[in-house]
């Protein structure tokens, strides 16, 4: 197998100064369009904030108004859109769009996988002498709404006919809260402390197993720490496309305290939801893990451990959802991250990269497709040994469903990739 040698060596949380609201949340003295960033609506006539349902993230919950506590759910992030702009919900990263594009007054406003429909598009027009605004969908014309003008909390949320009622204004506040987490499926903190692996201390395996044969994971399966190699069929060793995984996990299943040795074949395939938990990559194969969900709801965890030795991507992103790769490090790579660039389906796929050491060799950290919606968030990226600074923090292409995608463009751009120059810290 081809062995490749080691190598050496904004967005912030929300405290409750934020809006415990008996009061109204004064806006700017003079509205204007504002700029994409994350913000709280607040209702001019209950003094009360837009908001998910009990914080709900699948499709279809309609939007309500709340107590304004500075929550993820209630906070939204104004990214452009041609016409406008896309609310998108910090918790869950789904859009505010009408309920079945419908243009008819009283329709519910729901969050939705983010399409870049009309129905999820919306204009911010200043009310005349004042610092609210009408929150206009771009679709069917109509304004955000609360349901017969109600100021109760729970109250829901719908369009309706434009006019003069306080209910179809909005003051808007800027805020900023955590990157969305998903609900991880095993015991113990949602997020783990910041850890960072030694520069070459590498965990020395317990044992070792010889894998000829996929291994499906459902549940959960500890490792121990053993190293497990290909194989047989899988002992291939080489970078072909179409190699089966070590691993296959089913949706929920949970993959811990394992060394993936060589050859690694195809490393892990997830086929929905999963867990990577202190997984150890020696030497990457053809790819470290993909994820081949079937649904945007669905997660690809990986949380703690390292790999080395990718000579091309390390994680893979077929299917729909959000991969969440944290307290990590890769060293000497190509990608650490690949949204498909060509697959025969395309989808818009998101990921979030925190608390990661990259070691130079490497060309980039994530590499997005632009144009079906991908977002790539980033912060607390520590990377070492490049000096010149050629490892891309975020790789912008036109992706494609037949031939090579093309590379567009890189860099920060606050709607796609997302982060600041504080967020990544060079050694």
């Amino acid at each position: 197998m081809r062995r490749r040698q080691r190598t050496g060596a904004g967005i912030i949380g929300v405290t409750a100064l934020a809006l415990g609201m008996a009061t109204a949340v004064a806006g700017p003295a003079h509205a204007a369009e504002p700029e994409p960033g994350a913000y709280w609506l607040v209702n001019s006539a209950s003094e009360l904030c837009l908001a998910v349902a009990g914080a709900r993230t699948e499709d279809g919950v309609q939007l309500v108004q709340e107590r304004c506590d500075g929550a993820a759910h209630q906070t939204w992030r104004l990214e452009h859109d041609k016409d406008g702009f896309r609310m998108v919900a910090a918790h869950s990263g789904k859009c505010a769009g009408v309920k079945d594009a419908a243009t008819s007054a009283g329709k519910a406003v729901q969050q939705e996988r983010c399409t870049g429909a009309a129905s999820q598009t919306w204009r911010f027009v200043p009310v005349a002498g004042g610092s609210a605004y009408q929150v206009v969908n771009v679709h069917s014309g109509k304004c955000l709404n609360v349901k017969d003008s109600s100021t109760a909390v729970g109250a829901v949320v719908q369009q309706n006919s434009c006019d003069s009622v306080a209910s179809k204004a909005w003051l808007i506040k800027q805020g900023a809260v955590p990157l969305p987490s998903p609900t991880i499926p095993t015991a113990g903190p949602t997020t783990p402390p910041p850890w960072e692996p030694p520069a070459t201390d590498w965990p020395a395996p317990t044992g070792q197993v010889a894998v000829n044969s996929t291994i499906n994971v459902s549940g959960t399966f500890d490792g121990g720490m053993r190293r497990y190699y290909g194989t047989g069929d899988l002992g291939d060793g080489g970078q072909s496309e179409g190699q089966d995984p070590i691993f296959k996990l089913a949706d929920g299943a949970v993959l811990k305290n394992v060394i993936l040795g060589a050859p690694a074949a195809d490393g892990i395939h997830c086929t929905g939801s999963c867990t990577l938990q202190n997984v150890w990559w020696e030497d990457v194969g053809e790819d470290a893990a993909t994820f081949k969900g079937t649904s945007a709801s669905q997660t690809m965890v990986i949380d703690g451990g390292a790999a080395r030795a990718a000579s091309d991507k390390v994680f893979q992103h077929n299917g729909p959802g959000t991969m969440y790769i944290r307290n990590f490090r890769v060293e000497d790579f190509g990608k650490l991250y690949r949204s498909c660039g060509n697959c025969s389906k395309q989808y818009d796929r998101h990921v979030v990269i925190e608390n990661v050491t990259a070691v130079y060799p490497g060309k980039s950290l994530a590499g997005i497709n632009v144009n079906y919606g991908d977002t790539a968030r980033f912060s607390n990226i520590t990377i070492v040994g490049d000096s010149n600074r050629k490892i891309i923090i975020c790789q912008k292409y036109q992706g494609t469903t037949k031939g090579e995608p093309k590379e567009i463009g890189s860099g920060a751009d606050g709607v796609n990739c997302v982060y600041s120059a504080s967020d990544i810290t060079y050694r």
